[in-house]
């Protein structure tokens, strides 16, 4: 079997950071309802400190944000470099690499809020 082509690597990095952002985003709604919840909740004597630990677990989340979307940048520019590398002599990636590539940059410029 054949090493896998840059352009199937640099593919499986931008979507396993799409992926990864997107479940940041779905652990932010969760606490965001863990933290609803609490407010609402009566006679629990820990409330202000957990409500505290919720908050700040929150606030970390969000903080990954903008490193995520920086990530997913610097990946999606090595993914369209491979792909113009592959392009222009290169031909190690198959076709069925170059569409997944093709799909993940799609991907990738969506979770950056870039679709074009």
């Amino acid at each position: 079997m054949p090493p896998p082509s840059k352009v199937a690597i640099a593919t499986g990095s931008v979507l396993r950071l799409v992926k990864e952002e997107a479940s940041y985003h779905k652990e932010i709604a969760q606490q965001e309802e863990r933290i609803r919840k609490l407010d609402a909740s009566e006679g629990d004597e820990n409330k202000a400190y957990t409500l505290k630990q919720e908050k700040q677990a929150l606030a970390e989340t969000r903080n990954v944000l903008p490193s995520m979307q920086t990530r997913i940048g610097a990946a999606l520019e090595k993914l369209e470099e491979a792909l113009a590398a592959n392009k222009e002599g290169g031909a190690e990636a198959s076709a069925e690499d170059i569409t997944k590539a093709k799909d993940a940059v799609a991907k990738g410029k969506e979770a950056l809020g870039q679709v074009s």
